[in-house]
């Protein structure tokens, strides 16, 4: 028998100081969260606030009408765009008698229904656990209630029956495995020699997996909900001129993402922070794409990538008019200098800017030298053609004269060795 949908009040209290359109837009994006999370919204209350109740959030009489509301649609849960402390979400379900999350707790519930992988099942683990500590007396109330429900699915649920010391231990031991995958993607990256790597960045829904399936040509999962997909993929981008990229796409951001998910999907991210550049992927079409791009933006600070090379990958072209493109390319030149390349993951021409960015930027690793190398050095000249470009060989007496793109890594490698001599043609 198939399990009732959910259904939800959505509570927003934004400062008063936010603009109406980026309220109401934020209250948007909780429902399509809500969605992506199989919950069906019911009803919604907002309540401009400027001073935050201590234990209610909202004001006594909102609060009141937002029980009101939930007894006449028969709501299973109340969800606050806002994060809640214990306190609060302690004293708001004694009021409304249902239970109550915040934002934090239904992005967890979501990324716990959608990790797939062993690492994403354990960093989203890992992320439930360090919310739920605080809050294990609340949650604890809820053990005679549990229908599987929202915000009580996935690797987490088991954990509630636990005490704070079990918890602990378990947090203790996921964060050992985590540090041991760490590990095990650094030796995968070292393995990955001179190769170039680009990282797909973005908001989540901006089209980050199917910009990586178009460019690619790989069959990735892709669906038009937030959080799609969750583990990171890499993929061999062929860019024309004999020249590739891997490319990895990342897992998306969003307005007020847990801190604990950060945390516990740092050493997904790690593979952002290797890359030679980060393509920062962002929905052309979405009228606040700025928000978006700040809250990016602020996210890539915490993880120490503010000064990463980036290129901004406007995706979801399709959807503007001439004249809405033109708006968009004057709007982009006041906000900054970072290179911007307009394309749609439905056009393969368009993403040929995409591919020339790429491309220079590899061209510009590479040094395009003649190299002089003992004909008795088959270490250096294989290496040469392994991880360089050679255009054109003449073997002379005991001399191996290779003219090649080489990265500029190997050839401080092969520089010092016995008899290898170059010539810059650049």
């Amino acid at each position: 028998m198939r399990k009732p949908v959910d259904r939800a009040v959505l509570v927003g209290a934004p400062d008063r100081e936010l603009p109406k359109r980026l309220a109401d837009e934020h209250l948007e994006e909780l429902a399509r969260l809500t969605d992506t999370a199989r919950c069906r919204v019911v009803g919604t209350v907002v309540q401009r606030i400027t001073h935050r109740h201590p234990r209610l959030y909202i004001g006594e009489g909102k609060a009141q009408e937002v029980a009101e509301l939930a007894r006449e649609t028969g709501a299973d849960v109340v969800i606050f765009d806002e994060e809640l402390t214990p306190a609060q979400g302690k004293g708001l379900e004694e009021l409304l008698g249902v239970r109550v999350m915040d934002r934090s707790e239904l992005i967890l519930d979501i990324f716990a229904t959608r990790a797939r992988s062993k690492e994403a099942r354990m960093q989203v683990e890992l992320a439930q656990l360090e919310y739920m500590l605080p809050r294990l007396k609340r949650m604890w109330t809820h053990l005679s209630r549990i229908r599987g429900g929202i915000g009580l699915r996935g690797p987490g649920e088991t954990q509630l029956e636990t005490d704070r010391r079990l918890i602990g231990k378990r947090i203790s031991e996921l964060k050992r495995k985590l540090g041991d995958v760490s590990m095990a993607r650094a030796v995968q990256r070292s393995g990955r020699g001179e190769s170039f790597r680009a990282s797909l960045v973005g908001y989540t829904n901006a089209g980050k997996s199917s910009l990586l399936r178009a460019l690619s040509g790989s069959e990735l999962f892709v669906e038009d909900r937030l959080f799609a997909t969750l583990d990171s993929t890499t993929r061999t981008v062929p860019l024309g001129s004999g020249r590739d990229a891997l490319v990895t796409d990342t897992v998306g951001f969003i307005r007020k993402l847990p801190h604990d998910l950060v945390a516990s999907f740092r050493s997904t991210l790690e593979e952002a922070k290797e890359a030679d550049v980060l393509l920062h992927v962002i929905d052309a079409s979405h009228t606040d794409w700025e928000e978006q791009y700040g809250v990016v933006k602020a996210v890539l600070a915490d993880l120490g990538l503010a000064e990463q090379d980036t290129i901004l990958v406007f995706n979801k072209i399709d959807r503007l008019t001439h004249g809405e493109e033109q708006s968009l390319r004057e709007r982009i030149r006041a906000l900054e200098s970072t290179p911007a390349v307009f394309v749609s993951a439905h056009d393969d021409r368009s993403l040929d800017a995409l591919r020339d960015a790429l491309r220079a930027r590899v061209q510009g690793r590479l040094a395009h030298v003649v190299v002089h190398v003992p004909s008795t050095d088959g270490e250096a000249i294989a290496a040469l053609y392994r991880e360089g470009e050679v255009v054109a060989r003449v073997d002379q007496d005991l001399t191996v004269s290779l003219t090649a793109w080489v990265p500029r890594a190997l050839l401080s490698r092969i520089a010092g060795r016995s008899g290898v001599t170059f010539e810059d043609l650049a």
